[in-house]
């Protein structure tokens, strides 16, 4: 069983590289396991599955349980976007011979790691007639990849004396996606012609997207592509006992949750996986936590299960509901130790890492969780086997983070951070331990079953 965990696991992390993938995997997963989605319900009861989208970003999977829905749902909220780049909306341009694709970076990054590495595009572009072309460029090993040029060391000198947030400058990330030859390589003819010419190289690119994809310039204005680390999820270590991937923040948490509702069976109470979007900049917009999103998919539920739709039915199941929030945390690192509360930081394959609280210097933005609630977590940990640690970020001072744990708590409901250690968070390769994967499987399924 763990080794199908951890195989279905490296495969969605290959697979699902965009919030979109994730939504198109989660169904078909879903899908397999008997879910529908709710416009095929006018009415639930106990043990019908359901799921529902929003714009192909967001997604919630309901388990309708044998209790009435205003006693609250058991619920796995993680999210499904990761720091990238992504392509402006006028993003092509030839400059001296090369042609680059313009980008403008997603989520907190380190913009120097994202040089001089294979990177792939992958998103959607919509044309005016409402046509929606799927686009993955990169990933197959007979296509080209791309990159992000660096300066030789032999000439940055200038440059090793910035900081390293400022010696990558944001606008200086743009992808190259051709080339073509410098006038002094042409023959005298090649020279007149090309002078006569101008982005030859912009233009070949142009002709071999609407080649492959039937698309236009200005089709770009109404895309939604995203620049990812290019390749598959990889084992890491000669004893295979890690993960190396892109996105590991957060679809770790996210793909764990889905395995752990969709072998769920007999719930008591209703069990829901939300799997939003935009948490890596501050959970904005339609498919973020901070919006009405889940308050409208709950309505939903609420809408088929009571023979009378009724609004403090759904305040009533809200403010009654227990929350993992399914998020990771960053795993202690022996070469910067100095980083870190050695006592209270969350170690690789040390089990599920409970957060009481997120935030940064003095809890800023955080969801600090109840004691009580926290001890029902612990018991039911135990009583199933459950490898668990309690652990923050880092040391008070050095910063920290948030998650969607304090949107969910407005609502009422109990909210604890629960994830797995993540050594290199936020680079486009971050690590993860077998071992913790498995144990946020069973840590969820048991908090599904058991609260």
């Amino acid at each position: 069983m763990k080794q199908t965990l951890t195989d279905g696991y490296l495969n969605f992390l290959t697979e699902s590289k965009t919030e979109r993938e994730c939504v198109q995997n989660i169904k078909i997963l879903a899908e397999k396991k008997g879910y529908k989605d709710i416009s095929e319900f006018k009415t639930l009861k106990a043990g019908d599955k359901v799921y529902i989208t929003k714009m192909n970003k967001a997604i919630a999977l309901f388990q309708i349980g044998e209790e009435k829905i205003e006693n609250g749902m058991n619920i796995l909220g993680a999210h499904i976007d990761s720091p990238r780049l992504d392509a402006k909306q006028n993003p092509l341009y030839e400059k001296e011979c090369i042609t680059y694709l313009n980008t403008h970076y997603y989520g907190g990054i380190k913009k120097y790691q994202w040089t001089t590495i294979p990177l792939a595009i992958h998103g959607v572009v919509c044309k005016k007639d409402g046509t929606i072309v799927n686009v993955v460029m990169g990933e197959d090993s007979s296509e080209p990849v791309f990159c992000i040029s660096d300066i030789l060391p032999h000439l940055a000198q200038e440059q090793m004396k910035d900081k390293a947030s400022d010696f990558i400058k944001g606008e200086d990330l743009d992808l190259i996606m051709g080339s073509t030859l410098p006038q002094k390589h042409n023959t005298p003819k090649e020279k007149d012609e090309k002078k006569k010419e101008k982005d030859k190289s912009k233009k070949l690119i142009l002709q071999l997207l609407k080649e492959k994809y039937g698309i236009e310039e200005a089709d770009f204005e109404s895309a939604e592509l995203e620049i990812v680390p290019s390749g598959p999820a990889r084992e890491l270590g000669l004893d295979r006992s890690m993960i190396l991937a892109y996105g590991q923040d957060d679809r770790s948490c996210a793909y764990t949750s889905v395995a752990a509702i969709l072998d769920a069976e007999k719930l008591k109470k209703t069990a829901c996986c939300l799997c939003v979007d935009k948490e890596e900049i501050g959970s904005v917009g339609a498919t973020g936590m901070a919006s009405n999103l889940f308050e409208n998919m709950v309505s939903e539920i609420v809408a088929r299960t009571e023979e009378k739709y009724s609004e403090l039915t759904v305040r009533r199941c809200l403010a009654n509901s227990n929350m993992l929030s399914s998020d990771v945390n960053a795993a202690y690192d022996p070469m910067n130790a100095n980083l870190f509360d050695k006592e209270n930081a969350s170690f690789l394959g040390g089990g599920i890492a409970f957060q009481k609280y997120t935030g940064s210097r003095g809890k800023a933005g955080a969801s600090d969780a109840n004691p009580e609630f926290i001890a029902k977590i612990r018991n039911c940990m135990d009583a199933n086997n459950v490898i668990y640690q309690m652990a923050e970020l880092g040391k008070v001072d050095q910063g920290g983070g948030g998650t969607i744990a304090y949107h969910a708590a407005k609502y009422g409901m109990n909210v604890l951070d629960a994830g797995c250690a993540v050594l290199s968070m936020h680079a486009p390769y971050e690590i993860t331990n077998k071992e913790d994967i498995w144990q946020l499987y069973v840590g969820y399924k048991a908090f599904l079953g058991i609260l």
